[in-house]
């Protein structure tokens, strides 16, 4: 490239072409960059006060020089100002104001000169070829792709993708698989991101979208759409879940997926080194759904709690171990592929949990109501699990539980609207002793027994409330799934008044009622 510069016009133009092919670049782009080079050169050259332009003709090679001056009264920049007079013998009918050309002489490079304007031309192409791969891959993200492994670095294969080179990281590896300079690989492409030493290509071999691609390539009815992935997750190298839908009743989603003598499937098992498949038949029902991802256990009966977004399955004691999975991996992954927690019990703990949650029930309503044993676990059995259940409830739905009539049935409801009245009194003797203004009680949604929360977290007048952001105040709790015989239970705290259950909109209402003395007065 040292002698690019100083060449002639004819091989100045194969040079552009010739690097456009090589670095499958435009051509144009090319040219811009020898002309930026020689603009450097030549303001090296005559000075790098002057405004030098440089302009390569692409098809014949000429190659024009001139500088850029303004036209002015009274020169005070000679680099890049000129007077009228001189501006005339340049331009005749040049005036004040205008810029003009003054052409230059051709230079001849010398060494150091070439050698600088041929940096120049690289870091150009450099960027451009940078530039390209982007363009190039920036739409492949989810696409399978093969390339040859180049090197192995600190665990990371970096692969050679023909026009680019990708990384998978040592996360995205299936473990204990080995790759070694010179294998062909196939990966999914994670991410591109742009960044100063080039293009970031990232791949990944252990990403569930990994898993579902391969099915597409093997599975003509999922290319075509009649059968549909909805949900995937893995332990990568060890076992994977699929649900699978298909929109054809004709179709099986299940067996498609499987093949013949399960050739489908074990395409995909040896691209992945080994990793067990379930491929599960999806379902819109989240009961129905949940039992078919915890296969091959078998499941009592599920018990969904929408509020905290858990589901809880019950198990026969003989199937609790199937159902958990070697290190909590079984309900893991199916937790993952329902998005939501999962929580496995045996039928006696199960039992447990509802005799205690009876008794704790039948006891409040005995003490709450003043009424006997009796009557309060007829309460419970009937589905009653809060005062607010008894106290708002219909007279007729009460009075239907046999051996009630409308006389007791509405002595039980004054006796439950009592027993909230005293609970609201002591909550608010509690908020009160706590310094929680009184202006909080003036909010929606608020009670007395939110606000005694509100004041154990130190939120006493309306600017701690209005200082909150909505997901402060109402965000619900996330637990993570939870690995029997691990002992890991994490929980996200979630909002202040997470326990109540509001919905997003009314918490939005509470804060904005708290910021609405805010903007008293602005009005009018």
């Amino acid at each position: 490239m040292a002698t690019a510069i100083s060449a002639n016009k004819a091989e100045l133009i194969a040079i552009a072409n010739s690097v456009a092919s090589e670095k499958m670049i435009d051509r144009a782009i090319v040219i811009e960059a020898m002309e930026d080079a020689i603009q450097r050169a030549a303001r090296a050259r005559y000075g790098a006060e002057n405004d030098i332009r440089a302009k390569l003709d692409p098809d014949t090679g000429d190659l024009r020089l001139w500088r850029v001056v303004e036209v002015v009264e009274q020169v005070d920049d000679y680099f890049r100002q000129v007077d009228l007079k001189q501006a005339q013998k340049l331009q005749p009918g040049a005036a004040i104001g205008d810029f003009i050309v003054d052409p230059l002489p051709p230079i001849d490079l010398g060494r150091i000169d070439a050698q600088s304007a041929k940096q120049v031309i690289f870091q150009k192409v450099r960027d451009a070829e940078r530039e390209r791969q982007y363009e190039e891959f920036k739409d492949r993200v989810g696409e399978i792709i093969t390339g040859v492994v180049k090197s192995v670095e600190f665990g990371h294969v970096v692969v050679n993708l023909g026009r680019a080179e990708g990384v998978i990281r040592r996360d995205q590896q299936i473990p204990r698989e080995v790759v070694r300079v010179g294998d062909r690989v196939r990966s999914v492409v994670l991410n591109v991101r742009r960044e100063n030493r080039g293009p970031q290509i990232f791949l990944s071999r252990a990403h569930p979208e990994f898993m579902k691609k391969l099915f597409t390539q093997e599975v003509p009815e999922i290319y075509d759409g009649i059968i549909e992935i909805k949900a995937a997750a893995r332990d990568p190298g060890s076992r994977a879940k699929i649900g699978v839908i298909s929109h054809d009743g004709s179709i099986d989603p299940v067996g498609a997926c499987v093949g013949m003598k399960g050739s489908r499937v074990q395409a995909v098992v040896q691209e992945m080194q080994g990793e067990k498949i379930d491929i599960i038949p999806w379902s819109e029902d989240t009961a129905t759904f949940v039992v078919n991802a915890l296969q091959p256990a078998t499941v009592s009966r599920v018990v969904i709690d929408e509020d905290e977004g858990r589901i809880e399955v019950v198990v026969p004691d003989d199937q609790l171990s199937l159902a958990i999975g070697r290190r909590g991996q079984n309900v893991r992954l199916a937790s993952q592929l329902t998005g939501k927690a999962i929580d496995i019990m045996t039928e006696a703990d199960a039992s447990e949990k509802r005799q205690k949650e009876f008794l704790e029930r039948s006891e409040m309503f005995q003490n709450e109501l003043d009424v006997d044993e009796t009557l309060s676990q007829l309460l419970v059995a009937e589905g009653f699990g809060e005062l607010e259940e008894v106290a708002y409830v219909g007279i007729d739905e009460l009075a239907s539980i046999e051996g009630f009539d409308d006389e007791l049935a509405q002595e039980l409801q004054n006796r439950a609207l009592e027993a909230l009245d005293r609970r609201e009194a002591a909550a608010r003797e509690e908020r009160r002793a706590l310094g929680v203004e009184d202006a909080l009680a003036d909010m929606p949604h608020l009670n007395e027994a939110m606000l005694v929360t509100l004041g154990k977290a130190g939120i006493k007048t309306l600017d701690d409330l209005a200082d909150l952001a909505t997901d402060e105040l109402i965000a619900k709790k996330r637990q993570s799934d939870r690995r029997r015989g691990r002992g890991e239970n994490a929980e996200d705290k979630g909002g202040i008044l997470a326990e109540y259950g509001l919905s997003e909109e009314q918490g939005n209402e509470i804060i904005m009622a708290a910021r609405a003395h805010w903007f008293e007065g602005e009005e009018g």
